[in-house]
């Protein structure tokens, strides 16, 4: 009996890895998120699947009784698959359910995904480091209000250098980007807003740390920052 923390990859189901894919066609629970529903069509007919999925502003499920649900069905079937979006450890929660497990005695393993971190770029022709451009990345999430948080952080992201990548900010790239303007960021810093990355409802669209609050963004859109964004090349489908 084992539990898998499988990455379901940025959207695409032709992204998972081979394992990911082989355990969803062998599993006999699958636990999943909202974002990875589309990957429920690898899944065996007679798996039993549990949605415990979240969206913005509501988790009908808390992270305790997920935890809890894991270790139950843990207990109880082979195989059992917990299908995160993106990479289990990216901003999924994948260490909390791990120690869970751990702490539990199931047995667990994972397998890694291609975060939206990577994948999102990658897939709207945008390299995160380009030599002579960008040398580093760094990904932060967007679930705290930038202008209400103090201390270093927004400063060393300002005068880094790097690309910044931010996940989950749909409501919030405006006071991020306000934030990076005050510490010094440039406010025609190119930003890309890719709203449902590797899907076919994807659309990229292409703004400044200036311009990008004024609109309002749909979740789930990943945001890159920076001047590798100018160098973006739209790539055949």
């Amino acid at each position: 009996m084992t539990v898998y923390l499988v990455g379901a990859g940025p959207g695409d189901p032709e992204l998972i890895t081979i394992r990911g894919a082989q355990l969803l066609g062998s599993a006999d629970v699958i636990v999943h998120d909202r974002l990875a529903i589309p990957l429920l069509a690898l899944a065996g007919p007679n798996a039993e699947l549990i949605d415990v999925g979240k969206a913005r502003g509501s988790a009908p499920i808390p992270q305790e009784e997920i935890n809890a649900i894991l270790v139950e069905v843990g207990r109880r079937s082979p195989c059992v698959v917990r299908l995160k979006g993106g990479d289990p450890f990216v901003f999924g929660r994948g260490a909390e359910e791990l120690e869970a497990l751990t702490a539990a005695r199931v047995p667990v393993d994972v397998v890694p995904g291609i975060s939206s971190a990577l994948g999102a770029p990658a897939g709207a022709g945008i390299s995160l480091t380009i030599r002579g451009v960008a040398q580093s990345f760094t990904v932060i999430t967007g679930h705290e209000d930038a202008l209400d948080v103090k201390g270093q952080r927004w400063r060393s992201l300002a005068t880094l250098g790097g690309t910044i990548v931010v996940l989950m900010g749909a409501t919030r790239i405006g006071s991020i980007a306000a934030r990076l303007m005050e510490e010094g960021l440039p406010n025609d810093t190119p930003v890309a807003a890719i709203h449902a990355a590797a899907t076919s409802s994807e659309k990229v669209t292409l703004w400044t740390l200036k311009t990008v609050g004024d609109q309002a963004h749909r979740a789930p859109t990943t945001f890159v920052i920076g001047d590798v964004v100018r160098r973006r090349v739209t790539l055949s489908r």
